[in-house]
């Protein structure tokens, strides 16, 4: 072994008294080499469900002929039994059940298709994950926010993104969940109950696909406004004014159906209407309070009641997944249950709509009838929604983790655990990176006598960037409880700040210098916070903007300042007079990537080597592409 590469391993591959944590059922450390690959188990299950959308299209022509045809008998009975009178009109019914029949069955099998179809989807999309495609599912724009300490510069959110990556939620609950965990590190307790969570649902394909499927189709269906309404204070009138309501609601249906059908008189649609009248006209603010939170609520129940039904059924070894399971009963009713008796009132709500009903809806004062049927439900079960719906977007968020952990056999677990802060790991590379494409590399940084910062310095697209991001996003997926891409990963508690996607604003007349000051601000203000935990900070290409003599000077405060708060990091930079702060900071360490140039060709490594880089690429890269400099 080479001097330098003894140093190296000084350096970078320190003993770690940090030991992964490897629940049982961890998919990186106890899956055996035997086990299928993901991508050969979600090809064969991919072929089984087209196969089965196949056979069911098949069988939808089938039944529909059959349909067609049931149909036509009964039209030729009924006009023979009818109109020509050749038989009694009774033999009619048997071809109308076979109708029936035929419909129901018809029914039955497009749900089958349905499902086989949104089964087919989930498998190609991880498919397409697996080969480092976008799956589709969304980048949760929505949570980008370029003020925050780092999801812009680790790309979090947006096409192409951990989120996009990472993500298999149905809800915007789970959504919302899985980009805090993104957003905000956990305790190392959180962080282990997580592991356990994402351990024992890693192997549990068939549940991760129950839950894709489930219900309709609604893409993060949004049940905040539902658990609003339940929430909301007990706002009902007495109860015997619903018994009124039901009452005169038959007396009224009895009233004009005696008058038009049977010739009694159109006294009692008097007597009981007026009533009717008299009672629900003072209802109308009350019963529209009511109803307006629910207008749209029926659309997307299905799912949220498929959701909460899978997760009640399966049977789970991880504490966190068994809390999650109490959370979401409530007096001994199973949660699914009672989100189907929500359901059904309002399927029985919305028949109003429908244009041969109205009559009757009138007559039985339908919305004012309803209203009490789920105000009763909303007292009964209503508080409970927040609470489910929390449930149901923690279990998400871990299935969405431990989704992403079955289709990365090789990465592991993290350890994360309280003691001097401290980053180390082995082979890390970039999660967003195809695993065969990715190029590993050791990094330590703080611990017993580790470097406290590291002074990238090397060439353009020698790796210097990425390899910040490499470490960044498996920070974030660790403290989320996730698998993180490398050999061995452990951390203590850590705040992340970064500086790499630092942009200027025309509209807020700010330049980049100006912008990447204030972002510095920031991350020292987190690194001086009391009480908070110590900064991992990635710095890339520090204070690029202004003069060499004031980037050194004003980068050497900087990382003194950041040092003494007691903080750990990077330093990226082009400027090789920069590489001399390590001479006046104790704990700084020089390591660069470099690059070769043949054939015309840059050649790139992606290594990281101790000490500065030897040479530059900048005027190379511009003879290769034809300047003449």
């Amino acid at each position: 072994m080479t001097k330098t590469q003894e140093r190296r391993n000084l350096v970078f591959v320190s003993p770690s008294p940090f030991l992964p944590f490897t629940p049982s059922l961890s998919p990186a450390s106890d899956t055996p080499l035997s086990q299928p690959s993901p991508a050969s188990v979600y090809t064969e299950r991919l072929a089984a469900r087209r196969a089965t959308v196949a056979a069911l299209a098949a069988r939808l022509d089938t039944l529909s002929s059959a349909r067609l045809g049931a149909f036509l008998v009964v039209l030729v009975v009924a006009g023979l039994a009818f109109g020509a009178e050749l038989f009694s009109p009774w033999f009619t019914l048997l071809p109308v059940f076979v109708f029936v029949y035929f419909v129901a069955t018809f029914e039955a099998a497009r749900g089958r298709k349905a499902w086989a179809e949104r089964a087919a989807r989930f498998y190609a999309g991880g498919l397409e994950r697996l080969a480092g495609k976008p799956s589709g599912v969304g980048g949760g724009e929505r949570f980008a926010d370029v003020a925050h300490p780092y999801a812009d510069d680790l790309d979090l959110f947006g096409p192409g993104s951990v989120f996009e990556r990472v993500t298999a939620c149905r809800t915007r609950a789970g959504e919302d969940t899985l980009a805090n965990w993104l957003l905000n590190p956990a305790s190392p307790d959180e962080v282990k109950a997580r592991q356990e969570a994402v351990a024992d649902l890693a192997a549990r394909l068939d549940l991760r696909e129950g839950i894709a499927v489930a219900g309709a189709d609604a893409p993060a269906a949004d049940y905040h406004p539902l658990a609003e309404w339940g929430t909301a204070p007990p706002d009902a009138p007495p109860r015997w004014k619903w018994w009124a309501l039901e009452l005169l609601g038959w007396l009224n249906v009895l009233a004009w159906f005696g008058w038009f059908f049977v010739g009694t008189s159109a006294l009692p649609v008097i007597v009981f209407g007026l009533p009717s009248l008299v009672l629900v006209l003072p209802l109308l603010d009350w019963t529209r309070r009511v109803l307006k939170p629910l207008d749209r609520a029926a659309e997307n129940l299905s799912l949220f009641e498929a959701v909460l039904g899978r997760l009640e059924r399966e049977s789970f070894n991880a504490p966190r997944l068994r809390e999650l399971q109490d959370a979401m009963r409530a007096e001994g009713v199973a949660e699914s249950e009672q989100i189907r008796q929500l359901r059904i009132l309002l399927d029985g709500y919305n028949a109003r709509r429908n244009a041969f009903f109205i009559p009757v809806a009138v007559l039985r004062m339908w919305n004012a009838r309803f209203a009490f049927k789920l105000e009763a439900w909303r007292v009964r079960s209503g508080p409970a929604i927040a609470r489910w719906l929390r449930a149901v977007g923690e279990a998400e968020a871990l299935s969405s983790l431990a989704g992403y952990a079955y289709e990365n056999p090789t990465d592991i677990f993290p350890t994360v655990e309280t003691g001097p802060v401290r980053l180390s790991a082995v082979g890390v590379g970039h999660p967003l990176i195809p695993a065969e494409k990715c190029i590993r590399n050791d990094v330590t940084l703080g611990g017993e006598g580790g470097p406290r910062v590291l002074i990238v310095s090397g060439s353009n697209m020698s790796g210097k960037s990425t390899m910040l991001r490499a470490v960044g996003v498996n920070a974030v997926l660790a403290f989320a409880g996730g698998v993180v891409r490398a050999t061995s990963f452990a951390l203590t508690p850590l705040a992340l700040g970064a500086t790499m996607r630092v942009q200027d604003s025309l509209q807020e007349g700010r330049s980049r210098f100006f912008a990447e000051v204030t972002k510095v601000r920031l991350l020292l203000d987190i690194a001086t916070r009391e009480g908070g935990p110590p900064l991992l900070f990635l710095l890339d290409e520090l204070f690029a903007g202004t003069n060499s003599a004031d980037r050194v000077a004003g980068a050497e405060g900087v990382i003194h300042a950041l040092l003494a708060a007691g903080a750990i990091g990077f330093v990226t930079t082009h400027d090789l007079s920069l590489t001399a702060v390590t001479n006046a900071i104790p704990g700084a360490v020089n390591v660069h990537f470099c690059d070769g140039f043949a054939g015309g060709e840059l050649k790139f490594d992606y290594t990281m080597r101790v000490g500065v880089v030897p040479h530059g690429n900048g005027l190379a890269l511009m003879r290769a592409v034809g300047l003449k400099v």
